[in-house]
This record gives structure tokens, sequence and C-alpha cells, in this order.
């Protein structure tokens, strides 16, 4: 079968979850950094394609970035990563399964969060400044201006904001745990990836990429970007844990989390070093 079914998703989620915590310590820093590295060259590419685009195409230039986007949490996903905002759907899931405790829940989203900056802001500096790919003409002027409407949010606009992002991007890794095939993985990643971005959510580890580009050319403080960082990591968390784990262990797993299918308790019984099974496996 090429899905599993929406008890099937719930179930292998939360073991899924419960093995993430239980990784060692290293191979969380490391499969972290490498996701907020592939999610801010994900962002890199969204400013490289919409840059110098005409003025006159309106909304269509954030359609345009929006669909490019998604290249990041398809790497995370496929690739092999430990990503904040995946995390803090799939984590919390075992957790109110009681397949976790509440304390390690929290180490594994502080592990994951440092790595996850690591990773993007080695981007930002790396990529971004050194290379120079946003650190001046109408690269600059993007990015300056995509961070200064991040932070003139408010601190509940933040909030609000990310819980719409998390509760998107927290359904896109939900949907790529559904689909047992690269190609409905892609698919699930894509759209409702794309919807945030085109919306304009705020992600927490996507900031963690942009705001330090501007600030390495002299734009905005650190100052400013903590107070940012904090209403929107804590909106994801609840977009993630409340809106979309929360809801469906509800729905799903209150009554029938017992009855765990084998296929699916041998599946998340698999070491996890990334988001979702290794699709190549099947395919060679």
């Amino acid at each position: 079968m090429a899905a599993k079914t929406p008890l099937e998703v719930a179930q292998y989620t939360a073991h899924t979850g419960m093995k993430k915590a239980q990784n060692p310590v290293s191979s969380v820093l490391i499969l972290s950094f490498l996701a907020g590295a592939f999610i801010a060259l994900g962002f890199l590419l969204d400013i490289r394609v919409i840059a110098s685009a005409p003025a006159e195409w309106g909304s269509l230039v954030n359609l345009i970035g929006a669909a490019v986007f998604p290249v990041g949490l398809i790497l995370v996903l496929i690739g092999g990563g430990e990503l904040l905002t995946g995390n803090m759907m799939a984590v919390p899931l075992a957790t109110i399964a009681r397949k976790l405790s509440a304390g390690n829940m929290l180490k594994n989203l502080t592990l994951v969060t440092i790595g996850n900056f690591l990773g993007a802001i080695f981007v930002a500096y790396a990529f971004g400044h050194v290379l120079g790919l946003t650190a001046e003409g109408a690269y600059l002027t993007k990015v300056v201006d995509m961070a200064g409407h991040k932070l003139d949010d408010s601190f509940l606009q933040a909030f609000i904001s990310g819980i719409g992002c998390n509760w998107l991007v927290a359904l896109a890794v939900w949907l790529s745990y559904a689909s047992d095939t690269m190609s409905g993985k892609v698919l699930g990643i894509w759209f409702p990836t794309m919807a945030f971005v085109a919306i304009g959510f705020q992600h927490v580890v996507a900031n963690m990429f942009l705001i330090p580009a501007a600030i390495f050319e002299g734009h905005y403080s650190w100052g400013q970007y903590v107070m940012n960082f904090i209403p929107v990591w804590l909106g994801n968390l609840t977009g993630g844990a409340l809106f979309v784990a929360a809801a469906y262990w509800m729905v799903y797993l209150r009554k029938h989390e017992p009855e765990v299918k084998p296929e699916v308790a041998m599946a998340a019984a698999q070491p996890v070093e990334t988001e979702a099974r290794p699709m190549w496996s099947k395919q060679a």
C-alpha cells in the first residue's frame, strides 16, 4: 500500500518521536546542524530567485519564492536531518502518548534548537556574507526588507504567526510520514510548505538564517533577533504540539494507542536518523 491510514500515521509518528528523543546527543547535533543548513539553503534559493523580480509582478513573486523554498524541507525529510519544527510535533506526540517524559522532550528540543541555529548561521555567514550571495545589491535589499518585516511584528503577532507556520510545516511532515513512495513524500512536503512561505508566516529555523544574514551586513541587532526568536519559537511549538500532535492524539490515539499494527511498530522501531524512512532502499 502506498500510503498509511490516519491511525497508522499517528502511531508511526508517536514511535518516531520516541526514537528521535532516544538518539545519541552527537547524532542529534549533527543531524540538526544539517537540517538547519538545509532550511537555510532553501531560503537562500528563494532569495536568489526573487530578489531581482520586477515589482510589477506583485504577489506572484511571493508564490515563485514559496515554490522553491520546500527544497530545504525535502532535503531534511528524505535526505536526513532533525528539524526543530518537525520535532515540535513528533516528540510532543510521543510525550502525550506516554512514550516519553517531558524532560526528554525538552532536552531533544533544546539540542535540536542549538544544532539548527549552528547550521543556519553557518550558511548565513559562509554563503551569504563571505561568499557574498546576500551581501550586496538586490539580494541584500531583499534580505534586509524581509528581515525587517519579521522584526516589525509585535510579540503577539510573531507568536500567532509562528502557530500558523508550524501548523502547516508539521502537516507537511505528517503527510511525508503518510506516504511510502518518494514522489508521495515530495508532494506531501511541497504544498503545505509552499503555503506557509507564500502566506508569510514566521518559521523559527528560517529566521535563524534570514535575520543573522541581515545582521552580518550591519543591519539590525542580536537583541532584536532574540526578541523575535522567543515568540516565534513558542508559536511554532504551539502550532506543532497543540494543533497537530494533540489534535490527532485526541482523534486517533487516545482510545487506539495499544492497537499498534506489527508492520507500523517494526518500521517505527528502526533507528531514526532522518525525519522519514529512506526510500531509496525500496527503489534500488
